[in-house]
């Protein structure tokens, strides 16, 4: 990777986010302050972009994550909206499961991330005209053939993934040449985080999303907030 090409990928996903803030208003970031995520904020700053942020409280998010959002709004004076789960949903899930009933099957495991996530993800998005999202194609298997930008129908909304086409080496590169806040797990290891329950660090070779619901297959790492495309508008 030289310095044009990532200048070339800057120029690409700074043209995305105006795009999405330009004609598919309003716009709006999902972020779970991983490394990505924070790149597009610093990107959306930069450019003055009117792009609300905002990200989904689980209620088991680390604590370094939560950290990292009071340092976000502090530093690029941007509000960070968080939704939470409905607690008559995420308390029945408790009461059947239990805190750690996630291990025990893959339904079950969904399950919690439809009421943590999910369901918060339907209600941010709730008149937006457009969904912004950190994704990237080497990021696992199942994100291999992401496009910089699609048709979501479950929401009814175009969904942007300006890194679509970026590496972790980017991603990265941007990060500390722009003296980008990030999560400090990373320098941990976690080279992607979610859950506390749902995370660890990931061993050498491993791909970036193997520390994701590790006890799983990879085809199955997903929490079903990013399904199949149903129309490509790249």
């Amino acid at each position: 990777m030289t310095e044009s090409n990532l200048a070339a990928r800057i120029e690409r996903a700074q043209a995305a986010l105006a795009e999405a803030a330009a004609e598919h208003a309003p716009a709006a970031l999902a972020s779970s302050m991983g490394a990505e995520d924070m790149v597009l904020i610093d990107l959306i700053a930069r450019g003055g972009l009117p792009v609300a942020v905002f990200t989904l409280d689980t209620g088991r998010l680390h604590p370094e994550t939560h950290g990292l959002i009071q340092r976000a709004r502090a530093r690029y004076r941007l509000p960070v909206e968080i939704y939470v789960p409905e607690a008559d949903a995420l308390q029945g899930f408790l009461a059947a499961h239990g805190p750690d009933g996630i291990y025990n099957a893959i339904e079950t495991r969904k399950a919690c991330c439809a009421i943590r996530k999910v369901e918060p993800l339907r209600r941010a998005l709730a008149g937006r005209g457009a969904w912004i999202t950190g994704l990237r194609r080497g990021q696992s298997v199942t994100r291999a053939d992401i496009p910089e930008r699609e048709w979501d129908a479950d929401h009814g909304l175009f969904k942007y993934n300006p890194l679509a086409a970026w590496s972790a080496e980017d991603v990265w590169s941007y990060i500390r040449d722009r003296k980008v806040p990030y999560n400090p797990l990373h320098d941990q290891g976690f080279a992607s985080i979610g859950c506390a329950p749902c995370t660890r660090a990931i061993e050498p070779g491993e791909d970036e999303r193997a520390g994701r619901w590790w006890w799983e297959n990879p085809e199955t790492r997903e929490c079903g907030i990013h399904g199949n495309p149903t129309e490509n508008q790249a």
